[in-house]
């Protein structure tokens, strides 16, 4: 990546477009408010303001490139959960082969940045955006960019885009496998087929092998992912038979987010010898944060728990605003702040005026509005043992999140929180 490019973020001027950041800091730089190293409860942050805790990126980061290096994986993590160059960077560092991408802007990101290598996880047949890939695939010789395809139409359109576009190198594309009732992708072996031949029809597209995605499989479950990986390992051998990946460098054989990797590591371990090098490539995306809700339970260490550990991240530090009648705090975040398409968030911990901590256990948020979510007491709660005390007015109550990649898109400037407090820096984002 670029080291010019992510030294440039420390020069962004600090004002009223990053939410939580202490006012007293508009008008200085990312890089001078970086330098002070301010403590997140007495320097002046406002509510709510979402955090990352340092330790916990670091640990999730070194996590999972263990358990790729220990299974012969390739991992291409997907970069649209944090669309943040700087935990790219940090991939990119512990080994990465590269970034996954769903959408055009994302790689255009990416490449401000300097990634060199960059998944495609889109078929693309946007025309100005193949024009725009095929300048800087002409531009950077060191650039690399593997996409999907899933339809003659589309390989039809990239082609009259790219031919049109005069680059002299071919895009290099693995067809996406899909299932019925799933996300995209071809549904079976003989459009897989059509799809291949369709791409060597061309001169502006090469097939470089196979890959799709797990997580969206109707009813997924260990047994109904692994016959979907094996189905996909299939198609690359019968395509690698049928001499499709002659002219490719290597045959890419890709799948996996952050629910079934061990799954993905454990059928691709069974896949044979082919014509030429595999990459066997792993895209997962939420890992790098982690969460409170959704992949919390859905984590592969929790089946696999020898094999590694992730830690929660993310935490929306918020402030009880209102106690309107018994049994009931406003803190003041709300759908504009926090996920909640996979969950509402969770009650962790209260901290009172005089820096006093204790648990949230018995304290849940019942609903949101807009910039309000409603605390109350857990009606399920073990009956035994005190009631749960209610926060006051003034108190910060920190929230566990589910779903990373609908909490990163939300925050532009997000506080980087040592154990004690620190703050040792700020990630960008760029949605």
């Amino acid at each position: 990546m670029s080291t010019a490019a992510l030294d440039q973020l420390a020069d962004e001027i600090v004002d009223h477009r990053f939410k939580g950041l202490p006012p007293d800091a508009a008008g200085s730089t990312v890089g001078r408010l970086r330098a002070q190293r301010r403590d997140l409860y007495t320097g002046g942050f406002t509510t709510p303001v979402l955090t990352l805790s340092a330790e916990a990126v670091d640990h999730n980061v070194r996590s999972l490139d263990r358990f790729a290096a220990r299974h012969g994986l390739a991992l291409a993590p997907h970069g649209k959960t944090s669309m943040a160059p700087q935990l790219f960077q940090r991939q990119l560092d512990a080994g990465a082969w590269g970034i996954t991408l769903a959408v055009p802007h994302q790689v255009r990101v990416a490449r401000a940045f300097g990634v060199r290598r960059v998944f495609l996880a889109n078929e693309l047949v946007d025309t100005a955006a193949l024009t725009w890939l095929a300048g800087e695939l002409e531009e950077d010789a060191e650039f690399r960019c593997v996409c999907y395809v899933d339809s003659v139409r589309g390989v039809e359109l990239m082609d009259e885009t790219l031919r049109a576009a005069g680059g002299a190198r071919p895009v290099e594309v693995v067809v996406e496998l899909g299932a019925p009732g799933a996300r995209a992708g071809v549904r079976d072996a003989r459009q897989a087929a059509a799809v291949a031949d369709a791409v060597a029809d061309t001169e502006s597209l090469l097939l470089v092998g196979v890959g799709g995605y797990e997580g969206e499989l109707p009813d997924a479950d260990g047994d109904t992912v692994r016959e979907w990986l094996n189905a996909l390992c299939s198609l690359a051998v019968e395509f690698d038979k049928a001499g499709r990946f002659a002219d490719a460098p290597e045959i890419i054989v890709s799948a996996g987010g952050s629910a079934w990797f061990d799954a993905v590591a454990e059928v691709f371990e069974e896949l044979p010898d082919l014509s030429r090098p595999v990459c066997k490539m792993l895209r997962s995306g939420a890992y790098i944060s982690h969460d409170d809700g959704r992949y919390r339970a859905a984590t592969p260490f929790r089946r696999v728990p020898g094999e590694g550990s992730l830690l929660p991240a993310f935490r929306l530090w918020t402030q009880v605003v209102s106690r309107p009648e018994p049994g009931l705090a406003l803190v003041n975040a709300g759908k504009r702040d926090v996920s909640y398409d996979l969950g509402r968030p969770e009650v962790q911990i209260v901290r009172d005026a005089r820096g006093t901590v204790r648990g949230g256990t018995g304290l849940l948020v019942s609903r949101l509005a807009d910039q309000h979510a409603f605390v109350v007491p857990d009606p399920d709660a073990a009956p035994e043992g005190p009631a749960p005390r209610l926060p006051e007015v003034g108190d910060w109550v920190g929230l566990g999140l589910s779903h990373p990649c609908t909490v990163f898109e939300k925050w532009p400037l997000i506080p980087l929180v040592a154990g004690d407090g620190t703050v040792t820096d700020y990630i960008r984002t760029f949605f």
